[in-house]
């Protein structure tokens, strides 16, 4: 699943993901990180949301449009709000290069780096990213 946070673009692996909505206001949790846009309320589950860009750059959210990746966390549903949800699509292992263990420097976020066509896509790991904000 490919997806636009500013002008890179990045992947996760269709199987982490449940469901894509538009993005919608979220009701902000007093203390919560500043990457945490809050809560919504996707039919009857209360769902965390958390600005994808704004984690992986290290800011805080900002954000009041794009759409939401919702992705399922033991029994928990979690949404990654991104600028575009763009298409799904299959990168040969050929063209993924596999980072070091740790992650690029980046907490275990990033998986891989893999190449469609001449655009670089940056493969991240949407349990690891969610498993690091909710512990």
């Amino acid at each position: 699943m490919l997806f636009r946070l500013g002008s890179r673009i990045y992947g996760v692996d269709l199987d982490q993901v449940r469901e894509i909505i538009p993005f919608r206001r979220a009701t902000r949790l007093p203390g919560a990180p500043p990457f945490v846009c809050g809560l919504i309320n996707l039919r009857g589950t209360i769902v965390t949301v958390i600005d994808l860009g704004a984690r992986l750059d290290g800011g805080a959210s900002v954000r009041t449009g794009g759409s939401v990746i919702l992705v399922e966390y033991g029994a928990k549903l979690v949404g990654l709000a991104v600028d575009e949800a763009l298409e799904v699509q299959h990168l040969p292992d050929a063209d993924v290069d596999a980072t070091p263990s740790d992650g690029g420097g980046s907490g275990g976020a990033i998986r891989a780096v893999g190449r469609l066509g001449d655009t670089v896509v940056i493969l991240l790991d949407a349990e690891e990213i969610v498993r690091q904000v909710l512990l």
